[in-house]
Formats: C-alpha cells, structure tokens, sequence
C-alpha cells in the first residue's frame, strides 16, 4: 500500500485530500504544515508521496520543498503542491525548487488521484 503525506494548515483540505485518497487505496499521513510535514517524513519511515500547500504558518511549502530536495535520502519522493497560489512565478517557483506537479485548487478529486498514480509508477 502506498503511503502518502499530506500537509496543509487548512483541516477541511487535509481531511477532503486524505478521504479521496484512502478511496483510492493508499495509506495517508497528515501534517498542519512544513515544520510538521518534516517531522512526519521523518517519522513515517516508508512515504511515497507528498501532497503539500504553498501558504502555510511556520514553514510554507516552497520551504518545505527546498528542505526535502536537499536531503538525500528524501531527493526523489514526488511532490504535487496543491494551491491556492496559481500564478506563473509561484507555479515556476513551486517546480523549479523540485515539486514534480503544480495543481491549482480547487483540484478535481480523479485529476489529483490519476496524477498521484501517475507520479507513483
């Protein structure tokens, strides 16, 4: 089973995001933000990918993205941001610092899970 860490400050969007993807059959993690989302990649053990936000307390998730690219054990998790933030400079800024999809929100739940398998293999 594929697991999944999801990090957004928004519990609607982490409760929603993690619904579809337990559907769908994976393992889900959830974290409040950056800070937390590292704890949680560090503590999972096994993630295979990570759904994150942009404009978050603490750590935001371009941050958050910079901290996981420069980590090597961590360097190759695909990485979907799912934003609010759906300019070309935030969206070039979100894959230039190594996310693998830019989704604009509010994303349809089977374009999110298609990608998340696509990401996966």
């Amino acid at each position: 089973m594929k697991h999944i860490l999801i990090v957004d400050d928004s519990k609607t969007v982490r409760n929603l995001v993690a619904f579809i993807m337990k559907r769908e059959g994976f393992r889900v993690t959830m974290a409040e933000d950056g800070l937390d989302g590292l704890e949680k990649l560090y503590s999972a053990g096994e993630l295979d990918l990570i759904i994150s936000d942009i404009n978050m307390p603490r750590m935001d998730g371009f941050t958050f993205i910079k901290n996981i690219r420069e980590q090597d054990n961590f360097r190759d998790i695909p990485i979907i941001v799912l934003s609010t933030e759906g300019q070309e400079e935030d969206i070039q800024q979100g894959l230039g610092l190594g996310a693998n999809l830019y989704m604009v929100k509010p994303a349809q739940p089977e374009k999110l899970v298609r990608n998340a398998k696509m990401l996966l293999g």
